[in-house]
C-alpha cells in the first residue's frame, strides 16, 4: 500500500505564489511518474504537471511558464511551485503516483485546496 499526504495549499492573491509538496510512503517502485492533477468546483479533474523518477516533465499548456513541478526521490516527494498565480487556478490539487510492478499502480492523496483571490 502508498500513501501520499500533500501540502501547502491555503488562500493566496493573484499573482502571487505558493508551493505544494506531497510526501510518498509505503511499497513503492523505483520507476514511476508523479504528478499534480486539480479539480474546481462543477469542472472535470484535469491534468496540470507530471515528472518521471529520471525527471522528464509534462505541463498543461494553461500552467506552462508559471509552475514548476520537481521532485526529490531520496525523500519520495514531489513539489509543484505554483507562481503568476489566477483565479482560474483555484481547485483542489491532488498528487498521484503511478507505477508498473507485473501490475498497475495508481495512488492518489487525499487533496489540498488553493485559492486565488482577485
Amino acid at each position: 500500500q502508498v500513501q501520499l499526504v500533500e501540502s501547502g495549499g491555503g488562500l493566496v492573491q493573484a499573482g502571487g505564489s505558493l508551493r505544494l509538496s506531497c510526501v510518498a510512503s509505503g511499497s513503492i517502485f523505483s520507476i514511476n511518474v508523479m504528478g499534480w492533477y486539480r479539480q474546481a468546483p462543477g469542472k472535470q479533474s484535469e491534468l496540470v504537471a507530471t515528472i518521471t523518477s529520471d525527471s522528464a516533465t509534462n505541463y498543461a499548456d494553461s500552467v506552462k511558464g508559471r509552475f514548476t513541478i520537481s521532485r526529490d526521490n531520496a525523500k519520495n516527494t514531489v513539489y509543484l511551485q505554483m507562481s503568476s498565480l489566477k483565479p482560474e487556478d483555484t481547485a483542489v490539487y491532488y498528487c498521484n503516483i503511478k507505477f508498473r510492478n507485473l501490475l498497475a499502480y495508481d495512488y492518489w492523496g487525499q487533496g489540498t485546496q488553493v485559492t486565488v483571490s482577485s
